[in-house]
């Protein structure tokens, strides 16, 4: 997909139906050094602690799961949102079918990614 080309959703969540086990990833746009991968978890499926070299958003888009960033829990539902630093240790549980959002940002060394 290129700059110049718009890109509509018009339900965001419906474009990443729960699969009825495990995990299903799709990315839907890279466009301007942003990278929009949409996640959809089977209930109790997790990504385990992990690091990403970008700054990314997470944005819940529909079910509830438990994020950890860093040293922090989060309880997260429909419309929890949360914009990581790069190489934060982190990890997503999700505790019934979950849809989420993930953009990965530009790198930017020269800036402070707490933003």
């Amino acid at each position: 997909m290129t700059d110049t080309a718009p890109i509509f959703f018009d339900d965001l969540a419906a474009e990443a139906p729960v699969p009825a086990r495990g995990i299903h990833s799709q990315t839907l746009s890279r466009a301007g050094g942003v990278e929009l991968v949409l996640f959809a978890f089977a209930p109790g499926e997790a990504l385990t602690e992990h690091t990403s070299a970008r700054p990314a958003i997470v944005h819940v888009l529909s079910g509830d799961a438990d994020i950890t960033l860093g040293d922090e829990r989060h309880e997260a539902h429909a419309g929890s949102w949360a914009r990581m630093p790069a190489r934060l240790a982190h990890a997503i549980h999700a505790r019934t079918p979950l849809v989420m959002a993930l953009y990965l940002l530009p790198s930017d060394p020269s800036t402070d990614e707490r933003g």
